[in-house]
């Protein structure tokens, strides 16, 4: 049963209409005739799960949102990127290329996720953060902004009792880097 409906109101964006959708059905905190933001097709937005798109967002080309995800704010979702899980991108974000937000992931604030990046888990991009390339983010609880510094996550991740023991001992240049990062933060 679909959820949702794409109606007149219209805006223009890289040469393509976005058209705003509006509820069919309650589900979740979204109820019958609220309107959303903007999608070019229903090839957008699922019809199943407690997706939506609200506020001035907007998600088109072939970008793809699914599952129980949220995108809200002024957030721009395009090219062939995919939000799905439980992940939430929300305020002045883009999301784009091959780039995918999943899980428990949040992305907001002034954020970039793009190339063929990804972001999973607890993570959390915000600020005027870029993730770009084949970066990989997830299931590690640190938040990542504008004031990003490498030594104090690395610092993070190496505190994991899973991670250290796990890559201690595997090389020697490995067991040098971890020894410098660890005594460059302090620990």
């Amino acid at each position: 049963m679909k959820k949702y409906k794409l109606i007149q109101n219209s805006i223009e964006i890289d040469n393509r209409t976005l058209y705003q959708i509006r509820a069919l059905r309650d589900f979740n905190y979204i109820k019958k005739g609220d309107l959303g933001g903007y999608i070019e097709s229903e090839n957008n937005l699922s019809h199943d799960g407690n997706c939506w798109v609200s506020g001035n967002a907007r998600v088109y080309g072939d970008a793809y949102v699914s599952k129980n995800a949220q995108v809200s704010g002024n957030a721009r979702v395009y090219g062939d990127a995919e939000i799905y899980g439980n992940a939430w991108v929300y305020g002045n974000v883009q999301v784009f290329e091959n780039a995918r937000i999943y899980g428990d992931a949040q992305v907001y604030d002034n954020a970039y996720v793009f190339g063929s990046a990804q972001v999973s888990g607890n993570v959390h991009v915000s600020g005027n953060a870029h993730v770009s390339g084949d970066a990989r983010l997830g299931y590690i609880p640190i938040d990542f902004d504008c004031d990003f510094d490498p030594y104090k996550a690395l610092k993070e991740i190496l505190n994991c009792p899973k991670i250290l023991p796990t890559l201690l001992g595997l090389n020697k240049n490995l067991n040098k880097f971890i020894s410098t990062i660890l005594t460059k933060t302090g620990t």
